[in-house]
């Protein structure tokens, strides 16, 4: 849109007052010319706008004159939209005798906007003077608003790109920092020429960075589902205590590498709390690897828990690099970072107090941060509703999805028959290679076609497949499989390995006919584990 359709956008109200009203650029360019001083002129838009005024006003080029217009944007306001408007009512007689109207009050109110600078003139005839300048006033000032907050929505909008473009950013540094290390010694490793404590190092790097990478893409996939308003919770009773202490293992082997001493403090009579134990456990890991990373060597963090007025209490305290009174407002917004420059001290995505006031919102609950200001630590408290009834704690027998209690034994898949179907090589080779070394005997497939080839060969015991393949994929796969006769292979038990990992992929790899969901990248014991389960090993 150029800048003079904008303008006639931006100032149309003007062509409903019974004034003449138009605008200049800095340059005199005519910009907008309403219908009134069309009618008292007799001269069209069509022809005036983005001509100079002086080509249909060519007296107005007088120094006299000319020096009165100058004077307008020699004098303009400083900055966009001042609150304090700049008006002249300056005595140049813009018509000549030839029109109609010759004895005017001209005024003009000179501003700054995205577009550049400009003056409003407004040309009063004297005739009924009071009321045409109080309807043209609330006009003019409706116009300018309105001007105002397209300005002000442009640069909201821009300061949402912008820190949209520091988070990917932000993404792709983090993402791609694991892949050196990742990359750097598998090559060595290829290699092969290093000694066995130079190899272990290298393969504990190799594990402890891809761990990294997959837990930054289950933090984007965790805000994907929020924004999408996808992200289901399965409810139970539970035990917060409990839950805190289970997060607290996770995290304790990198607090004891900071020396960092957490102190506990949780009241037994708490009452339990209705929510998916799951999600419960990563606010509560989320908060306290948060602290943990804040937190100097030496430092503390405090763990709390109580019950106040039917609200069961979190509240996770550290010594740490504590919150600006800047950015405290903000703590738990998408995408913000209180340091997201290329020099910036702490690594992550930034993610997770956004997760951690999503998930604590989802159980009915309430966060909060505080913080006396930078290196004064921060305190971050959850509050969710406590259960009414007064229950025993139930404690339920894990299921598979959540944990596999299976103990690997020497070969405990010997003498089972797998067919394992992917369309990516590496990661066939690396199944085959796993199960074998677990005693199965294993065949592959690059499609589903060549496995439905293989099972009218020879029915395997077990079907390990990929969902997404090209042309036919996962979930056709076993449809076509289960509408066969059980002496065809119909009656197979199925297990999807899928990296799509929304919170709707289990239930639809149940519906197609598969009896497990495994996400990748799939950690090698819960593999075997439930391959094991499924034959009743």
């Amino acid at each position: 849109m150029s800048i003079i359709e904008q303008a006639q956008e931006k100032f149309s109200l003007l062509d409903k007052i019974p004034l003449g009203a138009f605008v200049l650029q800095s340059d005199y360019i005519v910009l907008f010319w309403n219908c009134c001083l069309e009618e008292w002129t007799k001269i069209s838009k069509n022809k005036i706008l983005g001509t100079s005024i002086y080509e249909y006003f060519p007296h107005l080029n007088q120094s006299r004159y000319s020096s009165r217009l100058s004077q307008i944007f020699q004098g303009g306001p400083p900055t966009i939209f001042s609150s304090q408007l700049h008006k002249y009512v300056i005595p140049v007689p813009l018509f000549q005798n030839k029109y109609r109207i010759q004895h005017t009050t001209v005024t003009a109110v000179p501003a700054l906007d995205e577009d550049g600078f400009y003056a409003l003139f407004s040309i009063e005839d004297l005739t009924d003077l009071t009321f045409r300048v109080h309807e043209y006033k609330n006009l003019r000032d409706q116009a300018l608003a309105i001007a105002q907050e397209r300005q002000h929505a442009k640069e909201v909008a821009e300061k949402a790109n912008s820190i949209k473009d520091e988070f990917l950013a932000i993404v792709s540094h983090e993402l791609r920092s694991p892949l050196n290390p990742i990359l750097g010694w598998a090559k060595l490793l290829k290699n092969r020429s290093l000694n066995e404590a130079t190899t272990l190092r290298a393969i504990e790097t190799i594990e402890r960075n891809a761990t990294l990478q997959a837990q930054l893409i289950e933090d984007l996939l965790d805000i994907s589902r929020i924004l999408q308003g996808k992200l289901a919770l399965n409810l139970e009773t539970v035990n917060l205590a409990l839950i805190i202490e289970a997060a607290l293992e996770t995290v304790q082997l990198a607090a004891e590498a900071k020396l960092i001493q957490i102190n506990l403090h949780l009241d037994t009579r708490v009452g339990q709390v209705k929510g998916d134990k799951n999600r419960l456990q990563q606010i509560v890991w989320n908060l306290l690897s948060n602290a943990i990373k804040f937190t100097p060597s030496g430092g503390e963090i405090s763990v709390d828990l109580i019950e106040i007025d039917s609200q069961v209490q979190l509240k996770i305290t550290d010594t740490g690099k504590g919150i600006s009174p800047e950015f405290l407002p903000y703590v738990f917004e998408y995408f913000r970072q209180a340091d997201s420059s290329t020099t910036r001290s702490f690594g992550g995505l930034g993610l997770g107090l956004a997760i951690v006031r999503q998930l604590v919102e989802l159980h009915g609950g309430t966060v909060r941060a505080q913080s006396p200001g930078e290196g004064q630590g921060a305190t971050f408290t959850v509050c969710v509703p406590v259960l009414q009834q007064n229950l025993e704690l139930e404690r339920e027998n894990s299921n598979l999805s959540d944990s596999y209690p299976f103990c690997m034994l020497y070969a405990p898949l010997k003498g089972i028959e797998v067919l394992v179907v992917d369309d990516d090589i590496d990661t066939r080779e690396f199944l085959c290679f796993l199960l074998e070394q677990q005693g199965a005997s294993v065949n592959i497939a690059a499609s589903a076609n060549e496995a439905l080839a293989a099972i009218a060969q020879s029915k395997p015991d077990i079907l390990l497949s990929d969902l997404g393949m090209p042309e036919v994929d996962g979930y056709t796969l076993i449809k076509k499989l289960r509408a066969m006769p059980a002496s065809e292979g119909g009656q197979i038990p199925a297990i999807a390995l899928t990296a799509y990992a929304a919170e709707t992929t289990q239930k639809q790899v149940f519906t197609a006919g598969f009896q497990m969901h495994i996400a990748k990248p799939a950690d090698p014991s819960k593999l075997v584990t439930a391959i094991a389960t499924l034959m009743k090993i």
